[in-house]
């Protein structure tokens, strides 16, 4: 049985960042990176939705 990958916050966002761009297909990031489409869609909706949060006043 494989043991799961735990990716750094830094690579996630990186490839969510690479998304959001849509330079590449999901498919293409997913082979370049080697994840899968649907988490980095998961990632990509994340970081859409906690951008609003880094430009909010504390």
């Amino acid at each position: 049985m494989k043991k799961r990958k735990n990716h750094s916050p830094e690579f996630k966002a990186k490839v969510a960042l690479e998304a959001i761009r849509e330079e590449m297909t999901l498919a293409e990031l997913s082979k370049k990176y080697g994840v899968h489409p649907a988490q980095i869609g998961t990632w990509k909706r994340a970081a859409i939705e906690t951008m609003a949060m880094a430009f909010t006043r504390r």
